[in-house]
């Protein structure tokens, strides 16, 4: 008589524990859970690259995936020239271009506006506030 009375009180506990015994659920709750956490993100980086690189022009300073920092000259089938000094153009696929280089505020960069002479205060330090006051 146990034997009878087993599937029948199986049967009546059909409940949560039940849903959620199927091994098809878990998968498909995770499916939507993967889509919005990774691929939604990688599909809006990459439409934000590719208006980037759709949009560059002559003129526009930027950061190649080399690390690179030059002005667009001009355009080729796929490839950018790049100025990177004086004199100095450099061939680079459009797809090797990273991302428009940030503008500096005043055309010098940090490094030019540090005094070498050993006591006195660096750019840098007055900027932040670090520095010896007059």
């Amino acid at each position: 008589m146990g034997v009878l009375i087993s599937p029948i009180v199986f049967a009546a506990d059909s409940g949560l524990a039940g849903l959620l015994g199927n091994p098809i659920l878990p998968v498909l709750l995770i499916v939507p859970i993967f889509y919005f956490l990774v691929i939604r993100p990688q599909q809006q980086q990459r439409r934000k690259t590719q208006d980037m690189l759709g949009s560059l022009k002559t003129g526009d300073r930027v950061l190649t995936t080399g690390g690179i920092y030059g002005t667009i000259v001009g355009f080729r089938d796929g490839v950018v020239q790049l100025q990177v000094a004086n004199q100095v153009r450099v061939d680079v696929a459009r797809s090797a271009i990273s991302g428009l280089a940030a503008e500096e505020s005043d055309g010098k960069s940090d490094s030019s506006t540090e005094r070498s002479a050993g006591g006195r205060e660096t750019a840098r330090s007055q900027a932040a506030g670090k520095g010896k006051k007059p």
